[in-house]
This record gives C-alpha cells, structure tokens and sequence, in this order.
C-alpha cells in the first residue's frame, strides 16, 4: 500500500481512537484482553481501509468494522487471527493510555450493560454516544424503527438490572 493510504490511515486512527477504546470496555472485563481487542479492532480496521470508499462517515464505518470484530472475537473460543504486518516505526503512533480510574464512576452502568447481548451492547454504546437512530440504523444494519423500539426495551431491561 502507498504511504499516503497509511499516513491517512493512521491519522484517521489516532483521531477516532477513544470511540475504539469504548467498544473495548464494553466488551472486555481486564485491562490485557482491552488491550487485546483494541489491537486486533486496528488489524481488522487496517485491513479494511482499502475498501473504505467515504460514502459514510469514516466514524460510521469504524463503528461497524469494530463492533462486528469485538462481537465476533469474543463469541469465538478459540482464536485464529491473521496479522498483517504494519511498520510502527515509520509512523510513530501515539496510543492514549485508556484511563480507568476516570471511569470508575461508570462502572455500575458497564456491568448492567455487560449483561445485555452483543447488539443490545451495541445500540447501547452508540446511543450514550449521542448518534442519531439513523447513524445507529446504518451501522447495525437494521431500520431506524428497529433502533428505537429496540432502545426503550433496553432501557426498561437496564432499569430492572440497575434497580431490581
């Protein structure tokens, strides 16, 4: 691949980096496997790029390369992952450091979303996002109907577990 494609890769990457770090710790327990997972969400989105044409938002796009890899990966027991080789040290990508203490406020609502299906936690992730039924719809591939009656049972299923 040109330099060009993976100077924009890695600058779209280091842009959008939290919202991966998200998904991360919704679908992992321990700091090794949200480290695990947010490597293997850059493989797959790396693999990916070439085919990413803009015609959603390249947010939009990453959300639905990383959701289905961290809801593939974990439905999986046994892992065989193909890597692709990337060079870190042409480009020098600056990882944050995902900082859980600044979330331990939150951490009530991630256990009571950690006991919802794969794309409950989805809808879920982007919804306290702020994204739009549409942008949910697109992403998960349903209608935005779909989305909003799937959203209020959600929510009525995370009042119960929050105030049983």
């Amino acid at each position: 691949m040109s330099s060009s494609i993976e100077r924009s890769f890695v600058q779209q990457l280091q842009e959008n980096q939290n919202l991966i770090h998200k998904i991360c710790r919704l679908y992992t327990n321990n700091e090794d496997a949200h480290k695990d997972l947010f490597q293997e969400i850059t493989i797959q989105l790396w693999k990916a790029f070439p085919q990413f044409r803009g015609e959603a938002k390249f947010t939009t796009w990453a959300y639905r390369v990383a959701l289905n890899t961290a809801i593939t990966l974990y439905r999986k027991k046994t892992r065989t992952i193909s890597t692709i080789e990337f060079d870190s040290k042409i480009h020098r990508f600056n990882q944050d450091e995902y900082n859980y203490e600044e979330e331990e406020h939150i951490k009530l609502l991630y256990q009571a979303v950690q006991q919802l299906n794969d794309i409950e936690k989805a809808l879920v992730f982007m919804y306290l996002e702020d994204k739009d039924y549409t942008e949910i719809a697109q992403t998960l591939g349903i209608s935005e109907v779909n989305a909003r009656v799937k959203m209020n049972r959600i929510k009525s299923k995370l009042k119960k577990i929050l105030n049983p």
